[in-house]
């Protein structure tokens, strides 16, 4: 069996990279986490995330209920987590488009405390997605599936990001000329990876390290 070690700043970094260098897709590969990313303190003890990716011959989908007990122990985490910061929501885990989310919501529509949650960029709600994943891995001992949402803030970023991905891609297609989008994350770049994937005349591919790592969409050869 086909396998790679590789680590990053964060375990979907860590993982994308091997699965590029194996070339194949996530849903043909076994991911082993060996060991979650941990800042440290003040630099001291920092450590990156590091996975063992295995190639396998069939797809090995998550079932329902497995989502189902990932998203219950992120809620129950979320829902402590939040107790202890004094913010009172709602979370609830909801599948939307085949993707498990934990959404957290806030009491009202102008709650302040949803935009602490969010942070600048997203950069908190990525730090709780983390934190999340981390519970799920350590407790059922399985690569973490759900996604945590707060105030459908991912949602909407998403369909921002695809409407625009699309136009990218259709726009490569027709001119011929290649297209480097920002910087963003494993997850967000997946997402562009398949919406490209969807347009006829385009493909695309990640390049760059850390928080420089970005998509390159280019015209199919």
């Amino acid at each position: 069996m086909e396998e790679i070690r590789r680590s990053g700043p964060s375990v979907e970094e860590a993982v994308e990279a091997a699965l590029g260098e194996l070339g194949v897709s996530e849903q043909e590969a076994d991911v082993e986490v060996v060991q979650e990313p941990r800042q440290g303190i003040l630099g001291v003890g920092a450590q990156e995330a590091v996975v063992v990716v295995r190639v396998r011959s069939r797809p090995d989908p998550v079932s329902d209920a497995d989502l189902d007990d990932q998203a219950e122990l992120a809620a129950d985490f979320l829902e402590g987590l939040l107790e202890r910061m004094g913010i009172v929501a709602t979370v609830e885990p909801a599948m939307e488009a085949g993707t498990m989310y934990v959404d957290v919501i806030g009491e009202s529509p102008d709650d302040e405390d949803m935009g602490l949650l969010i942070g600048r960029h997203g950069q908190t709600l990525e730090s709780l997605q983390e934190l999340a994943r981390a519970v799920i891995g350590q407790r059922l001992e399985v690569r973490p599936r759900v996604v945590v949402d707060v105030e459908d803030y991912r949602k909407r970023q998403l369909d921002r990001l695809t409407a625009r991905v699309r136009d990218t891609a259709e726009r490569v297609a027709r001119t011929g000329r290649s297209e480097k989008l920002e910087p963003m994350n494993a997850f967000l770049r997946k997402i562009v990876h398949d919406t490209v994937a969807e347009v006829s005349g385009a493909e695309s591919s990640s390049e760059g390290e850390g928080v420089d790592r970005r998509v390159v969409i280019r015209p199919l050869a």
